[in-house]
């Protein structure tokens, strides 16, 4: 597998951790309470900010050869 087409996987895994903290922060908000509100928007925020992470290092390490 080339550089560029694990880049490419990489990012859509972060892609998929963003959406789902989405669908988690959404269900903290509105459908959960109590204990398990803060235990899925606690989840929600480090995927998010792992996702972030992943990006930021897949955007910029630069263009593959």
């Amino acid at each position: 597998m080339t550089p560029a087409l694990q880049k490419m996987w990489i990012s859509f895994i972060a892609m998929g951790f963003m959406a789902i903290s989405i669908f988690s922060i959404y269900l903290s908000r509105y459908k959960l309470s109590g204990f398990f509100k803060a235990f899925m928007a606690i989840f929600a925020y480090i995927l998010m900010v792992i996702a972030g992470l992943i990006i930021f290092v897949v955007v910029f390490s630069g263009p593959t050869t």
